[in-house]
């Protein structure tokens, strides 16, 4: 039998670990819907990206779409061997590294926090 002090302490930790858990999970389901609300805002109102057309990816540029490259370790190879491309992972489609592979231009909301800036009211006076 486990004694009464040593019960009421596992009990106290317990409790208070359970809360911890209890607030991290309420947190990152929070944290997660803002992030989310806020995705499609953006989404909302941002053009389309102009290098991938809005898709958010496009055609491999080292393998060309081949999904795999010529490469021999040797400088004057004797046999050169296809390997897995290591952009796309042999894909072949990489994400767009203008808006980072969401579809649409990133640059949009730079231009609104600079406005926001601008002419944002200064309550500190």
């Amino acid at each position: 039998m486990i004694p009464k002090p040593l019960r009421v302490l596992g009990k106290g930790a317990a409790i208070i670990l359970g809360g911890f858990v209890t607030l991290n999970i309420a947190g990152v389901v929070a944290i997660g819907a803002l992030r989310s609300v806020a995705e499609k805002k953006r989404k909302k109102f941002a053009p389309p990206c102009g290098v991938c057309k809005g898709k958010g990816y496009y055609l491999c540029k080292l393998c060309k779409g081949n999904a795999t490259i010529k490469w021999s370790p040797l400088y004057d190879p004797v046999h050169i061997n296809p390997c897995v491309c290591p952009t796309c992972d042999g894909d072949r489609v990489q994400d767009c590294l203008n808006c980072v592979g969401k579809g649409y231009c990133l640059l949009v909301h730079l231009q609104e926090l600079q406005f926001w800036l601008l002419n944002r009211v200064d309550f500190c006076k």
